[in-house]
């Protein structure tokens, strides 16, 4: 699959990188096409990996990823353009969390809202499905790296989309089972309010400790 990853970060290199390694043809968004990281990212992941703008990224893949800060993330797919977005599935994993009055960030929109239904909105064309927002980006591509079982969360409102989000996380390692289908994408709403809970937690473990939570019932 032709995927587009936008976003030179942290995430988007997790994610990129292991969809390389999966066999998909990555091409990896940002700025300007000369972005020095996603240039050195490109060299380093061999034939399969490309570099380019967001618009280049898009216009080239089937399947997006927005691994950009939920603070930017709708300049971002403007900078890609409608015609490169439209009809296309959008795998949103960005967070609203503004840093700028220090740690730990503040959600920029919240309880009636998220970035991912703003994303919606504004590209009512485009299929998004919010997941992997909920885990750090090595638990992302990589959920044998925490023992026992834990789960994932996903919503959207187009079931194709969602199947075809749900296959690619279990390519990433995540067992069927608990790759949670919370519904619509009202849904994200809850996923992207988790953050602040998931920050407090990630503040008091030992430096470098993955965590998630897993559902358990009766």
């Amino acid at each position: 699959m032709k995927i587009a990853v936008l976003g030179t970060g942290m995430v988007g290199h997790a994610l990129a990188g292991k969809l390389v390694s999966l066999g998909h043809e990555v091409t990896m968004g940002s700025r300007e096409p000369g972005n020095p990281k996603g240039k050195q990212w490109a060299e380093q992941a061999g034939a399969l990996g490309h570099a380019g703008s967001f618009a280049e990224a898009c216009s080239r893949s089937s399947l997006i990823i927005n691994a950009t800060p939920g603070t930017v993330s709708l300049a971002v797919l403007a900078e890609a353009g409608d015609d490169n977005l439209n009809g296309k599935v959008l795998l949103d994993v960005a967070n609203p969390l503004d840093g700028s009055s220090g740690f730990p960030p503040a959600l920029t929109v919240c309880n009636t809202d998220s970035i991912a239904e703003t994303i919606q909105r504004a590209y009512p064309e485009v299929r998004v499905v919010k997941s992997l927002n909920t885990v750090s980006a090595p638990v992302m591509v990589d959920p044998g790296r925490i023992p026992g079982a834990h789960d994932i969360f996903m919503a959207g409102n187009d079931a194709e989309a969602k199947a075809t989000v749900s296959a690619l996380l279990q390519e990433f390692g995540w067992e069927p089972g608990h790759i949670r289908d919370l519904g619509g994408l009202d849904a994200a709403r809850a996923m992207e309010m988790w953050l602040p809970l998931w920050l407090r937690i990630f503040m008091q473990q030992p430096k470098g400790k993955m965590f998630n939570i897993a559902i358990v019932s009766e």
